[in-house]
């Protein structure tokens, strides 16, 4: 699949608070389909920037309906080190 549309919609929604979008996936474990979107920031993200990425991620990857099946938003921070 490819995501450039929904990356760029979730990169301008994030502008403000400096996050940006390393990756996004969408794998299945399984039986569980899941959408994995990776964050990053310079200097990293903490647990409470990545629930504000959350809920404005949420309703975007929602309003874009890129597919049918059920499936599980994960949203995360790139790993440091």
């Amino acid at each position: 699949m490819n995501f450039d549309h929904l990356t760029q919609k979730i990169n301008e929604a994030l502008k403000e608070l400096d996050i940006f979008v390393d990756n996004i996936e969408y794998i299945k474990k399984g039986k569980y389909n899941f959408l994995e979107i990776t964050l990053d920031k310079v200097g990293g993200i903490d647990l409470d920037g990545i629930v504000e990425a959350t809920r404005i991620v949420n309703p975007i990857v929602d309003e874009e309906n890129f597919t049918e099946d059920s499936y599980i938003l994960d949203v995360s921070s790139k790993e440091r080190g």
